[in-house]
């Protein structure tokens, strides 16, 4: 599903990941390793697609394709979901809003067509339910006020309504407590068609979810076992 070649990143001139080789298999749930500030949400900032990175050698291969130099969006829609450890407060922008433009674009670029408001609601209350978020958080802004597990939660929304690919969760059981922890984990072995590269620090969360393959990285390169 993933194949990183030679990947070398640099920020503002200074190299920060080197030499980076490592394959994701289809249907993997991955885990991604390694100390704090050893490269990690560098790494999958970079298989997302964050312009502030520049790569200096090496591609990025999704699904047999280089997308090396595609941007944020084009990944997006080829079905490259980031769960991001920190999310920013968008005051003005209610969820339900937010939900429906990622959702119709991602159904638009898959078959071309567009999905109906009627196709759009009746996808999200199935996906509410199933997550049980209250129908009063949709007309809230996104993450203004939320908790840090809430916003777990309205990232498990996402990734049930979207069913990326390729989801990359950064820290995803960070600030959530063992009930949503749970509820993260139930939606990543649920999930059978979508393969999962995860960062996480806290073992009871890692044996959980069970990872099929463990990459360790140290000072922005891979740990050779």
């Amino acid at each position: 599903m993933l194949k990183l070649e030679n990947l070398s990143v640099s920020l503002d001139g200074k190299r920060l990941l080197t030499d980076i080789n490592m394959d994701v298999a289809d249907g993997a749930r991955h885990l991604l390793a390694g100390h704090n500030g050893s490269g990690k949400t560098t790494l999958v900032s970079v298989i997302a697609g964050n312009p502030e990175y520049t790569i200096d050698t090496g591609k990025i291969i999704f699904n047999g394709r280089d997308i090396t130099n595609e941007n944020t969006t084009t990944r997006a829609l080829m079905g490259i979901f980031l769960g991001a450890q920190n999310v920013p407060e968008i005051p003005g922008l209610t969820v339900l809003s937010f939900l429906k433009h990622s959702l119709t674009a991602h159904a638009h670029f898959q078959t071309g067509r567009d999905m109906s408001m009627g196709e759009f609601l009746s996808r999200l209350e199935n996906a509410r339910e199933r997550l049980d978020i209250p129908k009063e958080w949709l007309n809230r802004s996104i993450n203004v006020g939320f908790s840090g597990g809430e916003r777990k939660r309205l990232m498990l929304l996402r990734l049930v309504l979207t069913a990326p690919r390729f989801a990359i969760l950064d820290e995803p059981d960070s600030g959530a407590d063992a009930t949503v922890q749970k509820q993260i984990v139930d939606i990543i072995n649920d999930m059978h068609d979508t393969t999962f590269l995860f960062i996480s620090h806290q073992k009871n969360f890692t044996s959980l979810v069970n990872p099929t393959d463990i990459t360790t990285l140290s000072n922005g390169k891979i740990v050779i076992k």
